[in-house]
């Protein structure tokens, strides 16, 4: 009878995985109460590499700071003795490797275009000879960069005996500057005080005179090198950069085109996506993120300010203008308004680690996206639903142009992406799970949020006739960049409808900071570890 109610329970399904209780691991960079965030300083770019020993970040001064794991080599050891360690108390640890500048400001004098050193996105590429390579760019320009340890050579032995030397390093001689020289038949010289003595060399030499001696010593110094810059190639800003399966190639995408390039030829790339129309007023979306197929090196996704997400396939033709699937969701009836376009603008996209999803991040949501099913999302999380009433406030301050990052964990079962206030959130993406967490990058991510009673805002259905005005003006704008036609209504706001005097609060009368946001994060590939940047820190959280 128990051997039955075994067999029962083993075949019964498993339920959703429980939910991970979060702990503060480190932080690099951390702020002292008061201190003032230097604009260079605000990290723009995380990326661990395929292995998850390194982590690099790139922020907008130009710079990229690598991070290398020490929590494997410190817990070295026979294997008895790490399985008697506590598993549970071992997390990711990082240390700081080294930093150095990958982009500087520049100028284009032909079109009177400042461009930025900002990193906009960062890399890793296949390691090669305990080498480390990637890639990072700016606005315009893309380099590969090599970064390696070398063994530091130092000169053992001097050519002076240290015995025989004055403060200048000399050689001291009491008759060497007073006693005259005679000038012999065959061009040298010699001291007449030495004429008469007979010279003779030992068999070894002389053992004053030692020639210089280089070793190489157990210190070792980092160097990056870059090794290629692919340039003038995009007429607008990148917005994304993709490594192919194939170690040999990798995309650039701006808002209009998307370019192939091969890792070691950087003087020409090929145009395998271009949606410029002929007429630039005919313009209605943009691209705004791209990115391969971790594991199929002809299949890449891109998606658009529309909210779509395009899946296509090399294989097709060398200019895919067509694509192979289209995965959007459709509009429900009734539910346009001014907004609808705006916050259905897609920020980012990631493919999971098997390549069967795609995760997406617009304004106020999350998606999962099956690839092999193109009618609509498999799951839809909620991340900014209660921000919905302040919708015009956000159009003002132009926070609803934000572009959140989002991430996959290794396992496919959790997604997370960033807030307001410096806050994150965790989604259970597991059949039946219901897991939702919120945390704080901070040291004590679980903390309560000041709680502030703010007035109750009226729906956005009833309020946008009277936050419009009647006269209409067009707005031209791009999401991107902002520099050709999109047509908007410029909306002028009466704060006593949406209650712009007051901040914005969630569903638990948290308390909103629209100038603190948490933009970058990244799922470390192989455990429940996430880094995230906050400004100029760098926040690091295991489960």
């Amino acid at each position: 009878m128990n051997g039955a109610d075994e067999v029962v329970a083993a075949a019964a399904p498993e339920g959703p995985p429980p939910a991970l209780d979060w702990r503060f691991s480190q932080v690099f960079g951390e702020r002292t109460a008061g201190e003032e965030v230097q604009e260079v300083d605000i990290i723009s770019a995380i990326e661990f590499d395929k292995n998850g020993d390194h982590l690099a970040t790139g922020d907008r001064g130009g710079r990229v700071v690598l991070f290398e794991r020490t929590d494997t080599k410190d817990h070295g050891g026979s294997r008895r003795d790490l399985e008697r360690m506590d598993y549970s108390i071992r997390h990711p640890e990082f240390r700081y490797k080294t930093e150095f500048q990958s982009h500087e400001p520049e100028f284009d004098y032909l079109k009177s275009l400042e461009i930025e050193e900002k990193i906009n996105k960062i890399r890793w590429c296949q390691t090669a000879n305990g080498a480390l390579f990637l890639l990072s760019t700016n606005d315009k320009t893309i380099k590969f960069w090599k970064v390696q340890e070398k063994k530091v050579k130092k000169v053992s032995e001097m050519n002076v005996d240290p015995s025989k030397t004055v403060a200048n390093g000399s050689v001291a001689s009491s008759s060497s500057l007073s006693n005259p020289k005679i000038h012999l038949a065959n061009g040298g010289c010699q001291s007449s005080s030495s004429l008469g003595n007979d010279i003779s060399f030992p068999p070894g030499g002389i053992p004053s005179l030692r020639l210089p001696q280089v070793v190489t010593s157990h210190e070792t110094s980092l160097a990056a090198r870059c090794r290629r810059v692919y340039a003038h190639a995009h007429d607008y800003h990148i917005n994304s950069i993709s490594k192919n399966s194939d170690g040999e190639t990798f995309i650039s995408a701006d808002d209009l085109r998307i370019n192939l390039w091969n890792l070691e030829i950087s003087s020409q790339s090929f145009n395998i996506v271009d949606v410029k129309p002929t007429n630039m007023e005919d313009l209605t979306e943009v691209i705004t993120s791209a990115e391969f197929h971790p594991t199929h090196c002809n299949t890449l996704a891109y998606s658009s300010s529309k909210g779509s997400i395009r899946l296509i396939d090399l294989r097709q033709s060398a200019l895919c203008d067509s694509h192979a699937k289209l995965f959007e969701e459709q509009e429900a009836p009734g539910a346009r308004s001014f907004f609808t376009e705006i916050i259905a603008s897609i920020s980012d996209i990631k493919f999971a680690k098997d390549g069967r999803f795609i995760l997406s991040r617009d304004y106020m949501t999350l998606k999962l996206w099956d690839i092999n099913m193109d009618s609509g999302p498999v799951t839809t999380f909620q991340v900014h639903e209660d921000l919905r009433p302040k919708l015009c406030d956000l159009y003002e301050n132009d926070s609803i142009f934000d572009k959140f990052e989002c991430c996959l964990s290794g396992d496919g079962l959790r997604v997370a992406t960033g807030s307001y206030s410096n806050l994150f959130r965790v989604f259970g993406c597991g059949s039946g799970s219901t897991e939702a967490t919120t945390l704080e990058a901070s040291k004590n991510p679980m903390r309560r949020q000041v709680q502030t009673p703010t007035r109750p805002s009226r729906s956005l259905s009833s309020s946008l006739t009277r936050v419009v005005r009647r006269g209409k003006c067009i707005l031209w704008y791009l999401p991107s960049n902002k520099f050709v036609a999109i047509p908007f209504v410029i909306l002028t706001v009466d704060k006593s409808i949406t209650g712009a005097e007051s901040p914005g609060v969630d569903a638990n009368g948290n308390c909103f900071d629209f100038t603190t946001k948490l933009l970058h994060l990244a799922w470390h590939p192989t455990e429940n570890s996430i880094a995230c940047a906050a400004a100029n820190s760098l926040y690091m959280y295991y489960a």
